[in-house]
């Protein structure tokens, strides 16, 4: 065993299956790349009152997940352990809420949050997002969330089903939080759990507890005491979702683990998982930009998680991505060779191929075992007497036959190849 090991609850992604995870992040970036999201990248560390106030103080995010601590200014930093509030500070602080609208990002990376690590459940997880921001349009909401099905669905993944349901608005939600406190006062609560009640009783529907879920099958629902506007939202997006051919199911009890969100909220899920099964999801967060000190805009957004659509795949016994280092495999004997083949190689890089050598006085049985490991369709193979003819020699690695060919026409000839 190494003397130095990574942190419990990081994965590390080596070749060739992070050539599967880079495949899954970069396909569900792609459609929302084809929608007219822009990329951002922000820092993975904040102010932690960013996320206490964003996320919410009674969300186990923020009372138990964060990694925080003070830098050397004494200033409490944390981890990001979600994207929207660190775009939203981000929108805020230069000005991009003050122009066209709606402002639409997407973003990919790490983020972290202190969880018991288990398959699908990490301490560094990696996640795609969009955020929308600055426009109150039901069809905004649905195309948020067909991007997302889109980008599952662009990478193969079928397996999976779309929950959906309302939040609320500002004019239904405080009747509402009366109607379910009323109800979960009358149970048995432990005092956490009544805590967690009297500062947001939806948080006590999102309890997985086996006799918590059981204590809560009759509480009252949002869906159930919608104001008119949220209903005709709701109802607004789930006719765009049909327009689209978006399937869906409609989770009346459905409650996502952060306090932003409002109107419509969504997951994805996969039962290939087991009790991991979310993929990702996302909503509405009508509220958060005045949360945060901003105007008093609307946003929607969603996070994909790429660790797990990758798990997801692998239960559908699907795969993606080229686990293949390269191409082509240059097998240079002498130094001569050396110099030329790796001029050739410049050149077939310049052209999009990916090439790799054998480097080191490996002898040729040893090079070519390492063409064959690299997954490489092709190995260019010269020695000096070659270089000295002009030529060297093409070799396919799938069939074994070999030709010698120039070298000024190597690089057409490949591209030929590969084409």
């Amino acid at each position: 065993m190494s003397e130095f090991q990574a942190p419990k609850g990081v994965p590390d992604y080596l070749p060739p299956e992070s050539a599967e995870f880079v495949a899954v992040r970069d396909g569900l970036l792609r459609t929302a790349r084809l929608a007219g999201y822009g990329d951002v990248e922000l820092p993975i560390f904040e102010d932690t009152a960013l996320f206490a106030r964003g996320v919410g103080e009674s969300t186990d995010v923020v009372s138990k997940e964060m990694y925080t601590f003070a830098d050397r200014g004494e200033r409490s930093v944390t981890l990001r352990p979600e994207g929207t509030a660190g775009v939203m500070r981000a929108v805020i602080e230069h000005g991009l809420d003050r122009g066209a609208l709606p402002v639409k990002l997407c973003y990919a990376g790490p983020f972290f949050r202190y969880e018991r690590p288990q398959a699908g459940r990490y301490r560094q997880l990696q996640q795609v997002g969009v955020e929308a921001i600055g426009v109150d349009d039901p069809a905004l909401d649905a195309e948020v969330i067909a991007v997302a099905d889109a980008g599952f669905r662009s990478l193969g993944l079928d397996g999976f089903r779309l929950e959906i349901t309302s939040l609320g608005d500002d004019t239904c939600r405080p009747q509402y939080r009366e109607l379910l406190q009323e109800f979960l006062f009358k149970l048995d609560l432990d005092e956490e759990t009544r805590t967690r009640a009297e500062i947001n009783p939806l948080r006590v529907l999102d309890d997985k507890r086996p006799a918590m879920r059981e204590a809560t099958a009759d509480a009252p629902v949002m869906l159930d005491h919608l104001s008119d506007g949220a209903k005709q939202h709701f109802d607004t997006v789930l006719a765009h979702l049909d327009a689209l051919g978006v399937r869906y199911v409609v989770n009346p009890r459905m409650v996502r683990g952060l306090d932003y969100y409002t109107k419509t909220t969504f997951e994805f899920v996969h039962d290939g998982l087991g009790a991991q099964s979310g993929i990702g999801g996302g909503g509405r967060y009508d509220g958060l930009m005045r949360q945060l000190g901003g105007q008093d805009l609307s946003g929607i957004g969603f996070g994909l998680g790429v660790d797990r659509t990758v798990l997801a795949l692998r239960a559908e016994g699907k795969t993606v991505g080229n686990p293949s280092r390269c191409d082509v495999f240059g097998v240079p004997l002498g130094e001569q060779a050396k110099l030329v083949v790796a001029t050739l190689a410049a050149a077939l890089r310049a052209e999009g191929v990916r090439v790799d050598l054998a480097y080191g006085d490996r002898g040729l049985k040893g090079a070519m075992r390492a063409a064959d490991r690299s997954g490489a369709r092709i190995a260019v193979v010269a020695g000096d007497r070659d270089i000295e003819a002009g030529t060297v020699g093409v070799k396919d690695l799938a069939t074994g036959t070999q030709v010698d060919i120039s070298v000024d026409s190597l690089v057409a000839e490949v591209i030929t190849r590969l084409a």
